[in-house]
């Protein structure tokens, strides 16, 4: 076995045991960098040499849109102006099949436009929403699945935390990957709108007919026009300042924390115990997400500096199989991961080997960009560890079981699928938007 075979084995295949054995992914990659400090970077000074990488990598400014994008979802949720956006969309939907749960992915997608978090988009739709669809004769599955599906398309949509830190660890443009993504999930929110209206139709008693509360006039369009456009104008602010070139992402994800606060203010929702809190969850999230990066970027170096990186990447390259091919089998890898491990752990794990390929083959690094990312967005509605599973898991009625849940994503699944092919056999579809505008 050569030298960058055992560092391979030892650094990949022991991270990725220690994940398949519970231990938390910064606490993985903590142990296995110790032992691949002390076996390639030369014992006691390796170590020194192993917290001066670890300072540096969270102290790099291309990190800082992560926490702010945090925030901006977190006051949006503790002052409770997301249940005002529900209502503002809930009076638009006319009584189109499976109605209220159109409005959850309508509402859902803009929430994704709103907020960084995956995970509070789910959980706050969930609780809201779920038991409303339930107690109106709504089958589960219709009740849950387009929730958790519209909650996973949160990663595509900027802001978004886990894209910036995609960009950052793989040295993708990240205000490119940022709008990369605003395509393919608009696409993929308006096919699970498509699919909800269908399935209704040929089976109706899935989502019963139920006599609306009808607003007419203003009354009908006054929280629309005072809740959902001013927050979703905060969108058009982050992306628009970065399309135009005005400010970097961290300049606008600042402008848009700036926004929602501003607004929370406006609307007099916010007072200090929400600021707090909104804090205190961006520091908690915030925190946890840097700790992993510490792991991860020294993880990349020792990979590197052992030469397991080079190794694997001459490899793949040295196959003779053609680019197209080589993405092909990186998509079923992640996949694949998706079904085990978080999308973190999947960053942390492939990025090292997958970049210097993407690089030497010289595939538009936008284009498997979201390719990934797509491959992610499936991963947290993978069975039977997605994390948006046990999200709604929590916060959906207890009588709703964990079979159930994962029934209720098989189709959204299939269409997050179809997205993955369309973007790879038609690659426009994420790179046309970051092109336009420059």
């Amino acid at each position: 076995m050569s030298g960058w075979t055992f560092a391979a084995w030892l650094l990949l295949g022991g991270s990725t045991v220690l994940l398949f054995l519970g231990l938390p992914v910064a606490f993985s990659f903590l142990v296995v960098n110790i032992v691949g400090a002390w076996l390639w970077l030369g014992g006691e000074p390796g170590f020194v040499q192993l917290a001066r990488n670890a300072v540096s990598s969270v102290t790099s400014f291309s990190l800082t849109p992560i926490p702010l994008f945090v925030l901006m979802g977190e006051i949006l949720f503790h002052t409770g102006l997301a249940v005002k956006v529900i209502d503002g969309i809930e009076r638009l939907i006319a009584q189109v099949p499976g109605r209220l749960a159109v409005v959850a992915v309508v509402a859902g997608t803009v929430f994704s436009a709103i907020s960084g978090s995956t995970i509070a988009t789910t959980a706050m739709l969930g609780s809201l929403m779920v038991p409303v669809m339930l107690s109106r004769g709504y089958h589960p599955t219709l009740a849950t699945g387009p929730v958790m599906a519209i909650g996973a398309v949160d990663m595509l949509i900027p802001p978004s935390a886990l894209t910036v830190l995609l960009g950052s660890l793989s040295g993708i443009s990240i205000s490119k990957l940022l709008i990369g993504g605003v395509v393919p999930g608009l696409v993929l929110a308006l096919a699970f709108v498509a699919w909800i209206i269908v399935r209704v139709r040929i089976t109706p008693s899935l989502a019963p007919q139920v006599a609306l509360v009808r607003h007419e006039g203003f009354d009908r369009f006054k929280p629309f026009l005072l809740y959902v456009l001013p927050l979703v104008s905060i969108f058009g602010v982050v992306v628009g300042a970065m399309a135009a070139g005005w400010g970097t992402p961290t300049e606008s994800a600042a402008v848009g924390a700036l926004a929602t606060i501003v607004l929370a203010l406006v609307y007099r929702a916010l007072s200090w115990k929400i600021l707090l809190a909104s804090l205190k969850g961006t520091v908690a999230i915030s925190a946890m997400i840097l700790f992993i990066i510490v792991g991860a970027t020294t993880f990349a170096q020792i990979l590197s500096f052992s030469g397991a990186s080079n190794g694997l990447a001459q490899a793949i390259t040295g196959s003779g199989l053609a680019p197209w091919a080589v993405i092909m089998a990186m998509m079923a890898m992640l996949i694949f991961l998706g079904i085990f491990v978080d999308q973190v752990s999947m960053m942390l794990i492939t990025l090292p080997i997958f970049m210097p390929v993407v690089q030497t083959l010289g595939i538009d690094q936008i284009w498997f960009g979201v390719l990934f990312l797509i491959c992610m967005q499936m991963g947290l509605l993978l069975p039977p560890h997605g994390l948006l599973l046990m999200t709604m898991k929590g916060v959906a009625p207890s009588h709703v079981t964990m079979l159930v849940i994962f029934q209720a994503v098989v189709p959204f699944l299939v269409m997050s699928v179809l997205l993955l092919a369309l973007v790879f056999f038609v690659p426009a579809v994420a790179t046309w938007l970051p092109a336009l505008i420059g």
